[in-house]
């Protein structure tokens, strides 16, 4: 996995673009892709976002290279980093009447080799996509999934429900955070799909595989047709889309 394309849009409908979005690669060739949707007014979502990932990346392109060697240590790193970025956010909304309230969802893929780990927090989302299907490796920390969970709706009132876009957890909105973690294995025909909600909300797994895995586009394309789908189908969020393929992908026209 050693190609990858970032793409953020602001949409249609909104005035500022709350997403953040990067990729960062370490000296040792281990890479971090990390995705933010900022929440709590103009100010607060950008500056949520925006801050999240610009902390986890300085924090990660200071790490001395025995950090990766046990995969244990790369779990406990994640996840203290998405501590720390929690607890600064939170502080200083407290200590900022006109950002409380802030927060972000955060997603953070650290991929060595086929190796991959995912720290979670919100309804930003990672896929896993190839030939076989299209994996949703995360789980929305929302309302409509807590729904879900006890039953009381389907699969299909989820989609249509009034209250889908509401989080039950974000980072920074809080004084503790607790990310969920997972580990996946990515082989040379494996996609790795990091995106905010604006994109999935929009487009469903069929045209993602079917976009993500044709031949004619480049990655650049493939990320670009993602974006400009969810525009033509309203658009109503900011889209932000990291696409990460394998090192047999081609990424320029």
């Amino acid at each position: 996995m050693v190609q990858y394309e970032v793409l953020t849009d602001i949409g249609k409908k909104r005035t500022v673009n709350e997403d953040s979005a990067a990729v960062y690669t370490h000296p040792d060739g281990i890479i971090l892709a990390i995705i933010a949707d900022g929440m709590g007014g103009h100010q607060g979502g950008d500056y949520a976002s925006s801050t999240a990932i610009k902390i986890i990346g300085d924090m990660f392109l200071k790490l001395d290279s025995s950090e990766f060697v046990i995969k244990e240590h790369w779990f406990e790193w994640l996840k203290e980093a998405f501590i720390h970025v929690n607890q600064l956010l939170f502080d200083y909304a407290n200590e900022n009447e006109e950002l409380k309230g802030m927060g972000t969802t955060l997603e953070a893929a650290l991929i060595h080799g086929h190796s991959c780990l995912v720290t979670h927090v919100g309804d930003s989302r990672v896929y896993a996509i190839n030939t076989n299907g299209v994996s949703q490796v995360t789980r929305d920390h929302s309302y409509v999934n807590a729904l879900l969970d006890s039953g009381e709706i389907t699969e299909e009132e989820a989609a249509i429900h009034p209250q889908r876009n509401w989080i039950l957890k974000a980072v920074g909105s809080e004084k503790h955070i607790e990310p969920d973690l997972h580990s996946l294995d990515l082989d040379d025909e494996t996609y790795l799909l990091i995106c905010t909600d604006g994109l999935s909300n929009k487009v469903g797994k069929a045209s993602m595989q079917q976009i993500i895995l044709s031949d004619r586009k480049t990655l650049h394309e493939k990320a670009q047709t993602l974006i400009d789908l969810a525009n033509q189908k309203g658009g109503e969020d900011n889209i932000s889309v990291i696409l990460l393929g394998p090192a047999s992908e081609v990424n320029t026209p």
